[in-house]
């Protein structure tokens, strides 16, 4: 799937690592890019259409689906991380609202049109996905239901011709971590990395140097090899 003169859709694409993906889209020629966020704002490239969009909203999520004719690709961006335990239920159940299930709201509202166009689902995840942070437990919970929806997604739909990407990011210089004083990849060489492993069909992807010193023992190990298993039951 290469992403020029396609259609990208791209949620929580206001900053940080959203608004990389949109611009890296548009540097790749895409046809166009609709930029989806809770407060949008305008882009001097007209191939971008801001979308006013909350996933916790699925009314307003249904509605602008129902405004986006042919989709290509979906790149659930859209996140929230609270450095919080797991003493406060609403925490945790706020993370939950946007991580898992506006991830799912959003896929299932577009699911159509990428049925149609045989398309690629792109979930930006975490590599809290794959082992909590103390810190971030709430978030680390959130992000590993969601990095189980996104394998689930991913043999279901798989008969449907549609692909599902799941992205393992790690420490990326954004509002989240920016204060503190970790190694931390750009946005845009995370933008660009999750592209270029797009195209090349990686199931999972681990876009910075903290991640990819992780993805080989990943893909080649017992719990990949389990869910490749696991899904050719039916």
């Amino acid at each position: 799937m290469s992403i020029a003169d396609k259609s990208v859709l791209v949620t929580g694409a206001s900053r940080g690592i959203g608004q990389a993906l949109a611009d890296e889209a548009l540097r790749r020629g895409a046809r166009r890019v609709y930029a989806a966020a809770r407060r949008p704002s305008a882009h001097p490239d007209e191939r971008v259409t801001p979308l006013r969009m909350d996933v916790t909203d699925a009314a307003r999520v249904r509605a602008v689906a129902e405004r986006v004719g042919s989709l290509d690709v979906l790149v659930n961006n859209a996140g929230l991380a609270l450095f919080e335990g797991l003493g406060d239920r609403a925490t945790l159940e706020r993370h939950l609202a946007v991580n898992l299930f506006g991830t799912y709201a959003v896929t299932e509202a577009f699911l159509p049109q990428l049925t149609s166009s045989r398309g690629v689902i792109v979930n930006n995840l975490s590599l809290n996905s794959l082992a909590p942070l103390p810190v971030l437990a709430a978030y680390s919970v959130s992000k590993a239901a969601a990095f189980s929806l996104t394998q689930s997604l991913r043999a279901s739909l798989a008969g449907r011709g549609v692909r599902v990407h799941a992205v393992l990011t790690g420490p990326t210089d954004t509002d989240m971590v920016r204060d503190l004083d970790i190694p931390k990849a750009s946005p845009e060489s995370v933008a660009r990395a999750i592209f270029d492993a797009v195209d090349r069909g990686e199931e999972d992807i681990f876009p910075d140097p903290l991640a990819q010193s992780l993805a080989d023992g990943w893909r080649n190990g017992a719990v990949k090899a389990f869910e490749r298993q696991l899904a050719q039951v039916q």
